[in-house]
């Protein structure tokens, strides 16, 4: 929503001032420089493209929001256990939940810490369910980078048979794979790294992947309305 511009003295009702080189001899008016049209021309078709984008919404979703498919978990950690990720990295830890509801996001989170004293490498899995009540989510939906200089990022993979898009991306010991229903989006990252003289490369990645999806479908049946 446009606020009322902050003007000192509140609206003037004197005409703008014409600038000087829109009047020619003898004051006869001059077409105003290619600049100013230009900027009104650019001034309309930003409001357009605005316009438009505010009507593919309304489209999608007849003006009353993206549909909320999934029920809110205070519990996250309750509602999916991840025991095919846990089996991939030789076992996860007890996960420990957080949430947050508001009016126009309700979102769960669950961290589980998969560190063994008797395994080469370390890891953890983290999952977060947000459910958005105002904004539609598929804009932005899997635009998140990898910002890591010394990992080399997955190329983004479709994931058919999850909601509407999956996409699995991240990097090669850091997948993430998420899906988008409506207004709901699920997030499930898994990372492993070396400790000590371990090699990380023994994790099997494609079996963690695998067992992502596995996880990730559970959790959709489980949490649907």
């Amino acid at each position: 929503m446009i606020s009322e511009p902050e003007i000192e003295g509140g609206w003037s009702s004197q005409a703008p001032e014409q600038p000087a080189d829109a009047v020619g001899p003898a004051g006869a008016e001059r077409p105003l420089r290619a600049a100013h049209w230009r900027w009104a021309l650019g001034g309309a078709l930003v409001a357009s493209a605005v316009f438009a984008g505010a009507l593919v919404v309304q489209e999608r979703y007849g003006g009353s929001g993206p549909p909320i498919r999934y029920r809110h978990s205070e519990q996250l950690c309750t509602e999916t256990p991840l025991k095919a990720v846990g089996a991939a990295l030789g076992g996860l830890g007890r996960g420990v939940p957080s949430n947050g509801e508001g009016p126009a996001l309700d979102w769960s989170n669950c961290f589980a810490n998969g560190n063994r004293e008797n395994q080469a490498f370390a890891s953890y899995a983290q999952i977060l369910v947000e459910l958005h009540k105002k904004t539609d989510p598929a804009p932005e939906f899997a635009a998140v980078p990898v910002l890591d200089p010394y990992v080399t990022p997955l190329a983004a993979e479709p994931v058919s048979g999850l909601g509407e898009r999956a996409v699995l991306s991240g990097s090669l010991q850091a997948p993430r794979l998420q899906v988008l229903d409506g207004g709901a989006v699920f997030t499930l990252t898994v990372q492993w790294w070396g400790r000590g003289d371990g090699d990380k490369s023994d994790l099997d990645g494609d079996a963690v992947k695998a067992a992502m999806v596995e996880d990730l479908r559970a959790l959709l049946t489980r949490l649907r309305k």
